[in-house]
């Protein structure tokens, strides 16, 4: 996939600057993209392939807050690095990934020369703003069993598949659970013949509500 495809909005003109700016990399999964603490030198725009980002905790703990996918760009590393702040999350590859890289050093001549870079920004953080919004409010009101329906929801739509492949292991890292807690709430989502699940691997039925 190349720059225009991934991000149809953007004009000519900035494709030809950020293809002069950028430089193509790609990642193997499990490879760190970022971690807590450390300063941004480039923000990623996702060509191909699925990046996992975490909150993590004083006491080591991490928690899932979501994907970024092909046609995304991280948005804290936006904010973050024009203000000269550091990381609050980390980034890891959850497939193999291809992005385009473009150092910070470029950030204000893009959005003070190309609009469409402007509110390409803007929509990202906004787009992101409200699917953190998501994760506060399940983390705030919600039951495990409506964290973990919530959390297996967001899977399935960022990976446009009717299973994915995750280690009832991951899911309670993810949701800061126990593993015995996710497998007894797994089993009673397939009790109700809304998954079905294998080694690894976990299959969306028709009676899984969509996420809305």
């Amino acid at each position: 996939m190349n720059v225009k495809e991934m991000f149809p909005d953007f004009d000519q003109p900035l494709i030809e600057e950020l293809e002069k700016i950028g430089s193509i990399v790609e990642f193997h999964q499990g490879d760190m993209l970022m971690r807590t603490g450390q300063y941004f030198k480039n923000t990623l725009l996702i060509l191909e392939g699925m990046v996992k980002l975490y909150r993590e905790g004083d006491d080591g703990g991490e928690f899932f807050l979501y994907y970024l996918e092909p046609g995304n760009a991280c948005a804290l590393s936006m904010i973050c690095a024009t203000r000269n702040e550091t990381s609050q999350i980390k980034a890891i590859a959850d497939t193999p990934v291809k992005a385009l890289t473009v150092p910070i050093q470029h950030m204000d001549d893009l959005i003070r020369n190309h609009r469409n870079w402007y509110y390409f920004v803007l929509e990202n953080y906004r787009n992101r703003f409200e699917e953190l919004l998501q994760v506060v409010d399940q983390v705030a009101f919600h039951s495990m069993d409506e964290k973990l329906e919530f959390y297996l929801a967001r899977q399935f739509a960022a990976l446009q598949s009717e299973s994915i492949n995750i280690t009832h292991q991951q899911i309670a890292d993810d949701l800061n659970s126990s593993r015995e807690v996710i497998s007894r709430l797994l089993k009673k989502m397939e009790n109700r013949k809304m998954i079905d699940v294998s080694r690894n691997e976990i299959r969306r039925l028709k009676n899984f509500t969509e996420l809305s």
